[in-house]
This record gives C-alpha cells, structure tokens and sequence, in this order.
C-alpha cells in the first residue's frame, strides 16, 4: 500500500474540529452510573497450565447490562505486594485467545487483565472468543459490528463495549494483586480505541498504550479508505440514505477524538503511514487532541500491523520509565 494520507509535516499539526454532541458528558456518566448498579461479581477460576512462573485465571465479570464478560487474568508467580496491571483490549474480530498469547506483561512483572470484546472471537481461528452480546438491537444492520444499534446512541454496540471496558478496570483494581494506583489501559485497531475510551473515562487509569487506534475521526475514516470494517458504514449508508445524519450523530458520541479531549494521563500512541484501514490522519486527529502528556510512535513503511514486536518493546521500555520513575 503506497502513501495516501496527508504528509508527514502535516498529519503533526493536523487538528480538525470536533463533532461533539453537547450531552457528550452526561451520556457517559448516566451509562456508566447505570451498569455499575449492577454487581461486579468478579470471578477468577485457577487455569491449569503447566506455567512455573505465571499464575493464569480465566476471569469473568458483570459489563454493560450485567452481561457476563469474558478474559484471562495472569499474574507474575511469587510478585511481592501489588503489582501493576496492564488492561489489554482486543481488535476487531478477534476474542481472547489464550493464556500463551498473553505473556509479555507477566515476564516485564505486570498483571495483565485480557478483556473480551462482547460479540467477537467467533470466526477468528488464531483468536477465539467466549462472550456473547445478549443485547438485541433495534433496527437493521449491515454484516459486522459497526452498525449494530446505529440510529441510536443508547442502543449502539459500542456503549456496551466502552462500559464493559470500564468494568474491567473496576473488577482488575479490586483484586487483591493489583496495585490499583498502576493500572495502564491497552490495545491495538479496535482494542486501541477501547484503550483511549476507556482511559478517558476511568479515573483510576495510570498512562494508555494506544496502537494504530480505530473509531476515530468516522466521517474522514469513511471519505478516504474502502477497507472495512469502516465499510460497513459505507454499505449501510448506501441503502439507508436519508439516515446520514442520524448514523454521524450516534458516532459522535464514541468518536476517539472526542475522547482523546478529555484524556489527560500519559500517552503511548503509533501510528502506521501506509494503513488503509485506520488512515494516519484519523489517528494523529485522536493523538493530537489528546490533553495529557503524550508521544506517538510513527512506522512509515507499515500498513495496519503498525511496529508489531517493535512496538511491544517501545511499549515496554515507557512503561518501565514511567511507572518507575514517574
């Protein structure tokens, strides 16, 4: 895939306006008053794996509705007093996969909590899934997620996502484990707009590591790129005309750049010149609004797979600064 975006130069100081609905506030504080009326109800069932040095739970907790979501909580072996915890969040398609998967975090010395993204993991051989999306939603929808519930905010799928993702965070600094002051949100495409939604949300979050970041900036995601999943958009705009304004209305209220206004902690971002699914503008119009201190990673020669284990050991190395010493 050749360069397509905006050069270099310009994507740093590119900063459009926001699409922000005025209630933008309020509707994330009604939602995330109402799921937390329900019971926690954390639970973390020993995994057997022979690991020696990683303890492995398969973990479960109520999100969005009371739904039960799905994940895996792994623990260095023999830590001394809490440890940090690095939520992970998933991309599009993918569910939880397993324990082997995950075992970065725990070999750096951190917990990490792998939330299940609801409705995913079903058709992804490498990475399957175990959590449903009990919620029916109004209306019709094009094939994937995007459009599930798009004609109204309270009905999107991505309100129960961002609220179980908050969840999360409250069930991982209840553990006994954790030190809750140390909690970093994570993700990469999907799992990396998860991460910056959430960490703009929970105010118990430490620093995010936001990898080639999805759902930001929708209307020029939809002008410049034909890759799904923001095709999904496309298609059901094409026979939904005369709904436009409804569907841009109901994604502004989970737009990564309105979230990105209101994040205030440490940073990580990357970003992939050549990606054709989250285009490079989208993703610094999200990094550039963000408030808090922050850098991004650029990898000019990447489509949507961004740095990969380059990435992870930036990531790493940052966190080992920040959480040290800052």
């Amino acid at each position: 895939m050749p360069l397509f975006d905006l050069p270099l130069d310009q994507l740093r100081s590119y900063l459009p306006d926001r699409d922000e609905p005025a209630d933008f506030d309020a509707f994330w504080s009604a939602t995330l008053a109402e799921a937390r009326e329900f019971d926690l109800a954390a639970e973390y069932v020993p995994y057997d794996l022979p690991f020696t040095g990683v303890d492995v739970y398969d973990v479960s907790f109520a999100g969005w509705g009371g739904h039960r979501i799905n994940g895996w909580f792994l623990l260095p072996r023999g830590a001394e007093g809490p440890v940090p915890c690095v939520m992970h969040y998933i991309g599009y398609s993918g569910g939880r996969g397993f324990p082997k998967d995950h075992l970065m975090w725990p070999a750096a010395g951190y917990a990490v909590f792998v939330m299940e993204t609801r409705g995913h993991g079903g058709a992804n051989v490498g990475s399957p899934g175990a959590t449903g999306d009990p919620h029916g939603s109004a209306g019709p929808q094009a094939p994937g997620m995007m459009t599930r519930g798009i004609l109204d905010p309270e009905d999107y799928y991505y309100r129960r996502v961002f609220t179980d993702a908050v969840r999360a965070i409250d069930a991982a600094a209840a553990h006994p484990a954790v030190d809750a002051s140390r909690i970093v949100t994570s993700g990469g495409s999907q799992g990396g707009a998860i991460s910056q939604a959430a960490a703009a949300l929970h105010p118990g979050v430490k620093a995010a590591l936001i990898d080639v970041p999805f759902l930001s900036h929708f209307r020029r995601a939809v002008e410049i790129t034909g890759r799904d999943p923001y095709q999904e958009l496309v298609r059901y705009l094409s026979t939904r005309r005369d709904t436009a304004d409804q569907v841009f209305r109901t994604l502004s209220y989970f737009d990564g750049v309105n979230f990105a206004a209101r994040g205030t902690v440490p940073a990580l971002y990357s970003v992939a010149l050549m990606d054709d699914i989250c285009p490079p503008s989208t993703v610094f119009a999200a990094y550039n609004h963000w408030q808090g201190p922050k850098e991004i990673t650029v990898w000019p020669w990447n489509n949507h797979e961004g740095g990969g284990g380059y990435q992870s050991e930036e990531q790493l190395r940052y966190l080992h600064k920040l959480l040290n010493d800052g």
